[in-house]
C-alpha cells in the first residue's frame, strides 16, 4: 500500500504558501496554524487516515468544519475512538494515536510505521481491521443507530485560511515554557 504525499493538495495555480488547502480533519495542527508542510504534517494526514480504516467514519463527522473545529484541532482534541473490546492489540491504535500528536516532533518518522506495520504483519493487521468491521457493523444493527455526517462536514479540499485566522499561537511551544 502506497500513500502519496498529502501535503500536495492546493489549487493548481496557488504561489501564495500561506494559503492553506486541504479536508480540514486531515491537516495537521501545525499547518493550520500557517506552518509549512512537512513529513511531520504528512503523518498526521496518516494518523487520520488511519482513524478512518479502523472506524469506517471520517474523523469529526459530527460537527462542522469551521473556524472551532479548527480550534479544537490546534488544542489537541482528537475524534473519538469507540471501544472495540474485539481487538487482540492496542498496537494499531497506539500507532495511529502517535501519528496525530500534536507535537510534530513527537509523531513517528515514515520508517518508524512502517516498522511497527510490518511487526503487526499483513495478515495480523488486516484480522484486526476486520474484527473491528464485524464489531462495529454488529454495534450498528443492534442499536440501529446510523451514524450521520454533519452537513458542514467538508471532505472535499478547500481553502481553508477563512477558518484559521488567529490561530497562528503554537500549544505546544507554550507547553515547552512551563
Amino acid at each position: 500500500i502506497f500513500i502519496s504525499d498529502m501535503g500536495l493538495c492546493g489549487e493548481v495555480s496557488n504561489k501564495d504558501e500561506t494559503k492553506i488547502y486541504g479536508v480540514m480533519p486531515y491537516v495537521a495542527p501545525e499547518v493550520l496554524r500557517g506552518k509549512p508542510y512537512t513529513q511531520a504534517a504528512d503523518i498526521y494526514s496518516f494518523g487520520m487516515v488511519m482513524y478512518y480504516i479502523i472506524t469506517g467514519r471520517q474523523p469529526f463527522d459530527d460537527c462542522a468544519h469551521d473556524e472551532k473545529l479548527a480550534l479544537q484541532i490546534c488544542s489537541g482534541i482528537r475524534p473519538e475512538i469507540p471501544e472495540i473490546p474485539e481487538l487482540k492489540s492496542n498496537r494499531y491504535i497506539d500507532l495511529m494515536k502517535k501519528c496525530w500528536d500534536l507535537n510534530p516532533d513527537n509523531r513517528p518518522n515514515v520508517e518508524l510505521i512502517s516498522s511497527v506495520l510490518d511487526d503487526m504483519g499483513m495478515e495480523i493487521l488486516e484480522d484486526e481491521i476486520k474484527r473491528a468491521e464485524k464489531y462495529l457493523f454488529k454495534e450498528y444493527k443492534e442499536n440501529k443507530q446510523l451514524t450521520t455526517t454533519h452537513p458542514q462536514a467538508i471532505y472535499i479540499s478547500r481553502l481553508l485560511n477563512p477558518y484559521t485566522e488567529g490561530l497562528a499561537i503554537d500549544f505546544t511551544e507554550l507547553d515547552d515554557e512551563k
